[in-house]
C-alpha cells in the first residue's frame, strides 16, 4: 500500500453542442498527500498514475482517456428521460434527437453509480491546496437555436488564458479571477458558448509550474479546474495560439488539445461536410441561430508544411477559408464573425500586426462583408477599425502586458485597455455588442471598463457593430 492519502476528484464536460445534439464527457484527476516530500495535496503526475489508480492508466481525462467502467448518460426534459445513450469503451458519448432551442437537464452513471455527484473539491488558490468547495455541479444546458430562428445570441470569448492556477505568477491569480467573473454572467447574460483566442495553455518554466501542457495533469490547474462549473453546462469552441504549439515551447501541444477538447470527435465528422478543414492545422465554422456563424481560422507558423508560412496559406485551407467566408445568397449570416489567436491589426508593445494576414485574409474579410474578427495574442485589449470592419484584440483573461501599445495611427487603433478582462459578444440581427468584461458583480451585471482613445480619452461601455 502507498504512504499517502489518495484523492479522485470527478469533472464533468459538456464538450460539445448543437441544435439537436450534445457530446457529454468525464474524467477526473487524481491526488496526493502525505508522502515524505509533499504535507498537502498536489495533482499526480500522469507518469504516477500506475501508483494510484489500482489499474494502468496512461490519462484519467479527455477523448482518449480509458474508461472508468459501463456508463450511462441521461438526458431529461420536465423530469422525464428524453434521450439516453451508453458506453463501456470511452469516457464521452454523443446524445441525439434533442430539440433546438431547449433546455435539458443531465446525469452520468458509471457502473450503476452516479458520477461527480454531492459536494465537490477545488483548489484553494489562497492556501495552495484541494479543499472540499461546499459546491456541487448543476447538470443543465440550453441547446442551439435552429439554423432559421431570428433570436439574439451572447458568447463569450477567452484569450491568452492558460496560465493555471498553480502559477506563483499574477496571471494564475486574474486568470482564477476572471473564471469566477466568466461564471456569473453566464446565466445573467444567456451566454451560449465560449470561443477561445489562442493560448489555451502556458505552463512553461516563466509560470513556474513544471509540463509544457502535454500531458492531462497540466490541463487540470489551466482549464479544468478553473472553469469547472461553466465547463459542464456550454461548451468551448478552441483557437489554437502558438503556446498550443511548438511555435515558442519545445513540445507541441495540439495533440493534447485535440485530446481535451475533443477536437477530432467535433471536428472530423464537419470536415466530410465541408464544416472543417484539419489536420494539420484546425479550422471550422459553426452557426448558432439565423444570424451569427463564427469561422475559426489557425494563424499558427507551419513549421511542418514546405514553403507555407501560416497553416491558411495551404492551399487547402485556403480555400475552405475562402468558402466559409462567401456562404452563397439565402444561407448567408447577417454576421459572420472570423476567430483566430494572432491579430491582423495589432499596436503592441510586443506584438505588432501580422503582415500574412493583412495580406491575404483582410482582404477577404472586406470582400465577404466580415464585419467584426476576434483574437488574442497581445496581452491587452485593444480595437481597431480598417474598412469598416472591426478588429478586436483580447488577450488578457491570464496573461497581462502593462505597457501601453506603441503603434496605434498604424494599427488604426480606436481604444486600448491594460486590463486583465474576456469579451462578452451579443448579436442579434441589427447590431453586435462587444463588452470587454474585467468584472462583474453577484448577480452578473457588468463593472465599468474603461479604454484609452489614441487621444488619450478615456471610453467606457460596449464596442456597437451595425
Amino acid at each position: 500500500m502507498p504512504d499517502f492519502e489518495v484523492h479522485f476528484e470527478p469533472f464533468l464536460h459538456l464538450a460539445d453542442l448543437g441544435e439537436e445534439h450534445a457530446l457529454i464527457a468525464w474524467g477526473g484527476f487524481y491526488f496526493r498527500r502525505g508522502d515524505s516530500s509533499y504535507g498537502d495535496w498536489r495533482i499526480v503526475d500522469d507518469e504516477e498514475l500506475g501508483e494510484v489508480a489500482g489499474r494502468p492508466r496512461t490519462g484519467t481525462i479527455g477523448a482518449r482517456s480509458e474508461p472508468f467502467g459501463r456508463a450511462v448518460v441521461e438526458v431529461e426534459r420536465g423530469g422525464r428521460v428524453v434521450a439516453r445513450a451508453e458506453t463501456n469503451e470511452r469516457n464521452h458519448v454523443w446524445v441525439h434527437g434533442l430539440e433546438p432551442d431547449t433546455g435539458y437537464r443531465y446525469r452520468v452513471l458509471v457502473d450503476d453509480r452516479p458520477w461527480a455527484q454531492g459536494e465537490r473539491w477545488d483548489w484553494h488558490t489562497d492556501r495552495r491546496t484541494l479543499v472540499p468547495a461546499g459546491r456541487r455541479y448543476d447538470n443543465g444546458f440550453r441547446t442551439f437555436p435552429a439554423g432559421e430562428a431570428d433570436v439574439p445570441v451572447a458568447f463569450a470569448a477567452l484569450g491568452d488564458f492558460g496560465v493555471g492556477i498553480f502559477a506563483e505568477s499574477e496571471g494564475g491569480a486574474r486568470q482564477a479571477r476572471l473564471a469566477r467573473v466568466l461564471e456569473r454572467i453566464v446565466d445573467r447574460h444567456g451566454v451560449r458558448f465560449v470561443a477561445t483566442l489562442g493560448d489555451n495553455i502556458y505552463l512553461g518554466p516563466e509560470d513556474t509550474v513544471a509540463g509544457t501542457g502535454g500531458e492531462d495533469d497540466d490541463w487540470y490547474a489551466s482549464f479544468y479546474q478553473p472553469y469547472r462549473y461553466v465547463l459542464n453546462r456550454i461548451p468551448f469552441f478552441p483557437a489554437v495560439g502558438n503556446h498550443d504549439t511548438a511555435d515558442t515551447e519545445g513540445s507541441d501541444d495540439r495533440e493534447q488539445l485535440a485530446d481535451n477538447l475533443f477536437l477530432h470527435e467535433r471536428f472530423l465528422p464537419r470536415a466530410e461536410t465541408g464544416r472543417a478543414s484539419i489536420e494539420p492545422g484546425l479550422f471550422y465554422s459553426f452557426r448558432v441561430g439565423a444570424n451569427l456563424e463564427l469561422v475559426c481560422i489557425d494563424t499558427s507558423l507551419a513549421s511542418d508544411l514546405p514553403g507555407v508560412e501560416h497553416y491558411f496559406d495551404d492551399p487547402s485551407h485556403a480555400d475552405w477559408v475562402r468558402d466559409a467566408l462567401e456562404p452563397a445568397g439565402a444561407d448567408r449570416p447577417r454576421w459572420l464573425v472570423p476567430f483566430s489567436h494572432h491579430p491582423a491589426y495589432c499596436a503592441g508593445p510586443e506584438h505588432g500586426s501580422t503582415p500574412g494576414m493583412v495580406e491575404r485574409l483582410v482582404p477577404l474579410f472586406e470582400r465577404s462583408g466580415v464585419r467584426l474578427a476576434l483574437s488574442g495574442h497581445e496581452h491587452n485589449f485593444q480595437h481597431s477599425v480598417v474598412n469598416g470592419v472591426h478588429y478586436v484584440v483580447s488577450g488578457a483573461a491570464g496573461k497581462l502586458r502593462t505597457e501601453p501599445p506603441t503603434d496605434l495611427q498604424r494599427a488604426h487603433t480606436q481604444s486600448w485597455a491594460a486590463a486583465g478582462h474576456f469579451l462578452l459578444v451579443e448579436a442579434d440581427g441589427d447590431r453586435v455588442l462587444v463588452h470587454p468584461v474585467g468584472d462583474a458583480n453577484e448577480d452578473g451585471t457588468l463593472e465599468r471598463f474603461e479604454r484609452t482613445g489614441p487621444e488619450g480619452a478615456r471610453i467606457a461601455g460596449p464596442i456597437e457593430v451595425s
